[in-house]
């Protein structure tokens, strides 16, 4: 091959397109024959293609050239004696069939999966996410490449096996020590949007949107934007001077996880009841004031200052008795404290919910979202689905009102025993 010809004749910018083209089929498997054809060629082109061939290429408003011609003028001419493929290899580099290279993609891609698919069997509570991550094309869209996904991936990998964290910590310290960067996990980074949707996966969190979602998400897995933003509400609880202090006046207190990490209450009671929304707690102060039995609103998701302040209490002696909204996210919000700490439930059985079905209350509203379970009582969610209404917590706060007093023969309506969180994770694997 005469490659300095080869480039004289061939490879001109103005025959750029030609040999694109040629190429283009290679790579496609397609044979070097027949035309291929350039709309509104620019007049050099248009000379370009004729020197090569030695005629007029075509008449017409877009430029013909049959591929067969150009491979004949080439072996004729002595400058590509094995005509245009050897031509086009000389002049771009090798041919890679396409077939072949999505092979290799999908081969990169399968390697770079392997952090993921080695994270779910050690750590099984992954497994669903991984599964999901792996055809739902979140890493794609995040990382483009399988070079640029390799990374992403044993980050967030290193992330993921260091969850939940207990006692929580702020996200940045965490970030500085497990990923070498206090910003790793920063809003809008690659990492933190993948790491996020593990955590979540992890612990139960609904989908969202917003800064403060995702603040609330993170703190769900023990991650801290801040130790002041994460607050738990309680009404009638003792143990250190400022709860004491609401006690007596039988208010509300309002607690942060900054204060629960440095005062936690040094006593708890036998029982504490616990409600989803602040509407019951309210009451409750409203109705019973002082005398009221000990009560924490975990106001939806539980915050990381409710699960700090549970967990506690737990370990100083108290039970809990849990009670909150009928509907399917009702049920996850129990299920994820369920997941944390072990609690008895405060007329929150589908005895309970039908009979609230039956009394037929005002406050009713059809039942919407996607079904969840309810591991307390499976019947529950079977009642939730036949009857399609959802009972809020309002709608029977007579009830949780009667039980809350202190003069009250019973802590509520429950059913089985004690339902047992889930064993902490103890091991660093």
């Amino acid at each position: 091959m005469d490659e300095a010809r080869l480039r004289r004749l061939l490879g001109g910018t103005d025959l750029a397109w030609l040999v694109e083209r040629a190429r283009r089929r290679l790579e496609r498997g397609q044979p070097l024959t027949g035309a291929v054809s350039l709309a509104a060629p620019s007049p050099a082109e248009r000379a370009a293609a004729e020197r090569l061939l030695g005629r007029t290429p075509g008449a017409g408003r877009a430029l013909t050239v049959r591929l067969d011609a150009v491979d004949a003028v080439l072996v004729r001419s002595g400058v590509s004696p094995e005509g245009l493929e050897a031509a086009v290899t000389a002049l771009t580099g090798r041919v890679v069939p396409l077939d072949e290279v999505r092979r290799s993609e999908e081969h990169a891609w399968e390697e770079v999966y392997a952090s993921l698919a080695l994270l779910a069997e050690d750590l099984p509570r992954y497994a669903a996410w991984a599964a999901r991550v792996r055809h739902d094309g979140l890493v794609r869209r995040l990382a483009r490449t399988p070079t640029a996904a390799r990374p992403l991936l044993e980050q967030t990998v290193r992330v993921l096996r260091e969850l939940p964290v207990e006692p929580a910590r702020s996200l940045s310290v965490f970030a500085a020590d497990v990923l070498g960067s206090a910003h790793a996990l920063d809003d809008g980074t690659p990492v933190a949007t993948l790491a996020l949707s593990g955590a979540r996966a992890l612990t139960g969190h609904p989908e969202g949107a917003g800064a403060a979602w995702r603040r609330a998400a993170w703190a769900s897995a023990g991650l801290l934007r801040d130790d002041v933003s994460s607050t738990v509400l309680t009404l009638n609880l003792r143990g250190n001077p400022a709860l004491d202090w609401m006690a007596d006046a039988g208010e509300p207190c309002v607690l942060t996880l900054r204060q629960l990490a440095r005062r936690p209450p040094r006593t708890a009671p036998p029982v504490v009841h616990i409600c989803e929304n602040p509407a019951v707690l309210s009451a409750a102060a409203d109705v019973h004031g002082p005398d009221g039995r000990p009560l924490v609103c975990v106001q939806g998701q539980p915050s990381a200052a409710a699960l700090t302040l549970l967990k506690h209490l737990r370990a100083t002696g108290a039970a809990f008795r849990y009670h909150g909204d009928f509907d399917w996210g009702g049920l996850r919000i129990a299920a994820t404290l369920m997941r944390h700490v072990p609690w008895r439930p405060w007329r929150y059985t589908a005895v309970d919910y039908r009979e609230g079905v039956a009394a037929g209350s005002a406050a009713a509203r059809p039942l919407s979202g996607n079904p969840a379970p309810s591991p307390w009582d499976p019947d529950l969610a079977a009642a939730l689905a036949e009857h399609g209404t959802r009972i809020e917590e309002e709608a029977v706060l007579d009830l949780l009102l009667a039980d809350l007093g202190q003069g009250a023969d019973a802590p509520g309506r429950d059913a089985g025993p004690t339902l047992k969180a889930a064993p902490a994770r103890t091991e660093n694997p």
